[in-house]
């Protein structure tokens, strides 16, 4: 390495597969050694050569990234100008930042990296050839862009590799702390989007999970203005193209129960919706490991020990080097990191021109009150789509402890939204009712009580509530209508008692579990006055009622 001047293993190839349109291009001058678009191999090798983390049991890459173990969710800022001024939710997750601020802090950077060995990947955000986006991250460490080459597609042609020239650049630089006092910013690390100068910066945070939820929130402000509805949830197909997609925040299930051996993946995370087709934004996974059980999901553990895998903060033996996936002691939200083709039944060219058969909101109820399936209406869908009730699973954030916080995310998905929610409801509405979609809410949460009095729900009737949705055997079930929410409950599914779609049975105390639900209503009606100046009276008229309302 430079400062003990000898070669890595990769330098004397570094340039290989470099493009024509340099750094310099990019601002980025008197540099050290960089290396363009390595393979995973050798990214690999640098990175255990240059010590950022350990090959483990069954060849995976291990690493760990310090206090950064989760996403910074109230560290994201957007240039405010002209083209962004009036087409932006400004709000808690869309905070502006002056172009002075922004150029200021970029010119910090440029004079950071000066006289440092920078990594570049060349790849493509989205599988659409019509819609993917040409992306270039630059970064300071070798397994941030093993990462982004795991997540993104890429270009294999040598000729047009030379020819890159991106339409977005991430720049990735995990230990260059911003500076609150000259920023403005809420701390010393930022995630920062400028769409004028098509340029995002990524500083001070170990954690990969801002590298791809940072190419979302670029793409959830690009597709949409195309009229592609952009989609923070995964998607499967089944045998006759029948496609469905699963909405929901981390740990909900979105990776879980799309990845499904009797249909195939199209992707985990985040996807668009355009007249012809669904398409994967990404080319791999990024699931959560922990607890990841070989026996209920046997396609995702298995890449735990694949060649490729980065392994984010899993506990090891250092000594045997085999992981511990039920150990938790340095976070609860550990991942993997994957191509999408290490899942057998995956859809290789990651989208599919069919549109979508059903739609499944995914809610983790940390009360417990939730019926485990449910069947909306349009206007019903919208107003719960625009909700996005959930629970923050631990971990998954910086500052959540381990119980699960009640939240309310619009779109299932609201620290990545940049437009109003409107914007993205309406689009889903236009869609779903072209396609002739089923629309269902699923709850993937507690039963009996809340977190620390019930029990999770059983994933094996989950997934049995899912297929049978999906394969059309719930429309030959009688339903009944929810007292207090409107929407349709399934009485019966094969391979589910009878007793799970009646939550109150799960409860000793009935009354108690009338006043919990009861009280939920009342957050929903309170959270949703906040989107009400948007939306029509219709689906304002499908939001739930109160006890006292119905007398």
């Amino acid at each position: 390495m430079k400062y003990l001047k000898f070669d890595t293993p990769a330098c004397k190839h570094a340039a290989d597969l470099k493009s024509d349109y340099g750094l310099e291009n990019h601002g980025l001058v008197y540099l050290d050694t960089v290396y363009w678009n390595l393979p995973t191999a050798a990214l690999v090798e640098e990175a255990v050569f240059r010590g950022e983390g350990r090959l483990v049991n069954g060849g995976a890459f291990h690493v760990y990234t310090g206090k950064w173990t989760a996403r910074a969710a109230n560290d994201k800022y957007f240039v405010r100008e002209e083209s962004t001024e009036d087409k932006i939710d400004w709000g808690e997750y869309n905070r502006p930042m002056t172009p002075e601020k922004f150029n200021g802090l970029f010119s910090r950077l440029q004079s950071y990296w000066q006289g440092e060995e920078l990594f570049v990947q060349d790849l493509y955000a989205g599988a659409h050839p019509e819609y993917r986006l040409p992306v270039r991250v630059i970064t300071d460490r070798a397994w941030s862009a093993h990462f982004s080459r795991n997540m993104l597609q890429v270009e294999n042609d040598l000729a047009k590799l030379k020819k890159f020239v991106p339409d977005f650049t991430i720049m990735v630089a995990p230990k260059f702390k911003v500076d609150p006092r000259i920023d403005g910013t809420l701390s010393e690390t930022a995630i920062v989007i400028n769409f004028a100068q098509r340029l995002a910066i990524v500083a001070n945070s170990e954690y990969a999970g801002e590298i791809k939820k940072t190419i979302f929130t670029i793409l959830n402000f690009l597709m949409p203005l195309q009229d592609v509805m952009s989609m923070h949830c995964s998607a499967n197909v089944g045998k006759k193209d029948d496609v469905a997609l699963f909405f929901g925040l981390s740990g909900t299930g979105k990776t879980t129960l799309s990845a499904d051996p009797t249909r195939r993946l199209i992707g985990d995370d985040e996807h668009g919706w355009s007249d012809d087709a669904v398409f994967n934004y990404e080319a791999g996974c990024y699931a959560k490991a922990i607890r990841l059980n070989a026996e209920a999901e046997p396609e995702i553990h298995a890449c735990t020990s694949m060649f490729g895998t980065i392994l984010e903060n899993v506990y090891y033996d250092s000594a045997s080097r085999k992981i511990d996936l039920d150990d938790e002691r340095i976070t609860e939200n550990t991942r993997l990191s994957y191509p999408l083709g290490y899942i057998p039944n995956s859809v290789p060219e990651k989208m599919i021109y069919s549109q979508p058969k059903n739609i499944v909101f995914l809610t983790a109820d940390a009360q417990g009150v939730m019926p485990p399936i449910a069947r909306l209406d349009m206007n019903q869908a919208i107003y719960h789509f625009i909700s996005g009730y959930t629970s923050k699973i631990g971990g998954t954030e910086l500052g959540l402890g381990i119980e699960p916080e009640i939240t309310f995310s619009a779109c299932f998905g609201a620290p990545f939204m940049v437009h109003h929610p409107y914007y993205y409801a309406n689009l889903l509405r236009q869609k779903a009712e072209k396609a002739g979609a089923r629309i269902w809410l699923v709850n993937t949460g507690w039963v009996g009580g809340k977190f620390g009095v019930g029990k999770r729900i059983s994933i094996k009737h989950t997934r049995n509530m899912v297929n049978a949705a999906l394969e059309g055997k719930l429309d030959k079930v009688e339903y009944r209508r929810d007292k207090l929410f409107g929407f349709e409950i399934p009485t019966s599914c094969p391979g589910v008692p009878d007793s799970v779609f009646e939550p109150s049975n799960a409860w000793g105390d009935k009354e108690s579990y009338w006043k919990k639900y009861d009280a939920l209503v009342s957050r929903y009606i309170e959270n949703f006055k906040l989107f009400e100046d948007h939306v029509p009276d219709e689906v304002k008229r499908s939001g739930p009622k109160r006890l006292k309302e119905l007398g």
